[in-house]
């Protein structure tokens, strides 16, 4: 059973989404403030994060993901807020979230985006993926332990940049359409802007700027080995 931890304030929202996250049999963890979400990553396992930006108190969302990444880069998160979408939106993405919602937003929704993001960062690589590595260049992948090194020396991916890497370097050479990337990394029933696409690709480039990914303007992008 996966553990979801939501940090979220306002209870009449926690509430309903515990309601419909319990229905789907995953164990709920619920803090309404940054400070007592810092305990609970302390004193839980959690396996995916749902985090409001806006919290009471001195800890904010943006701090918390900021921890989650330097301890467990590869921790499945979603961003909420209710506030200005693309800045809020451009800044999650920039401190590492897998996926972004803006309030008012629709709890099955949410529901589907928690599921899909747990299937893509546990179940698909339980099934799917064989232990063994890709080398591309100076970099190694792992694919057993969806760790990316760098002559030896480990890279901080998150969930989402992983899987884009491995879908780019799995097909050499050709050509993927934004839409073709979205339904693969964030799955046929993402709903956002294919603006994702270019924000994850600029910031798998930053970390690994030796990878040759083309980008074909007005269509996507190609990995070249």
């Amino acid at each position: 059973m996966y553990t979801v931890a939501i940090v979220e304030d306002e209870k009449n929202l926690a509430s309903l989404v515990i309601k419909y996250l319990c229905a789907e049999s995953y164990n709920v963890k619920w803090y309404s403030t940054g400070e007592d979400a810092l305990k609970g990553m302390k004193e839980e396992v959690i396996d995916l994060w749902i985090l409001d930006i806006m919290l009471p108190g001195i800890v904010s969302g943006y701090d918390l993901i900021k921890l989650i990444r330097e301890n467990t880069p590869t921790m499945p998160v979603i961003f909420t807020s209710a506030r200005d979408q693309d800045i809020d939106k451009i800044m999650g993405l920039e401190l590492g979230s897998d996926d972004y919602l803006a309030k008012p937003y629709s709890i099955r929704e949410l529901v589907l985006r928690v599921k899909n993001l747990l299937l893509r960062t546990y179940q698909y690589n339980n099934t799917h993926l064989h232990k063994n590595e890709v080398v591309v260049g100076n970099y190694t992948i792992d694919k057993d332990r969806r760790s990316v090194s760098f002559k030896g020396e480990g890279i901080s991916l998150t969930s989402k940049e992983y899987d884009l890497l491995l879908y780019l370097v799995t097909h050499p050479g050709k050509a993927f359409s934004r839409d073709q990337i979205l339904n693969e990394v964030w799955g046929e029933d993402y709903f956002g802007s294919d603006r994702v696409v270019d924000d994850l690709l600029r910031r798998l480039r930053q970390k690994m700027p030796e990878l040759q990914i083309e980008t074909i303007y007005g269509y996507g992008y190609r990995m070249m080995l």
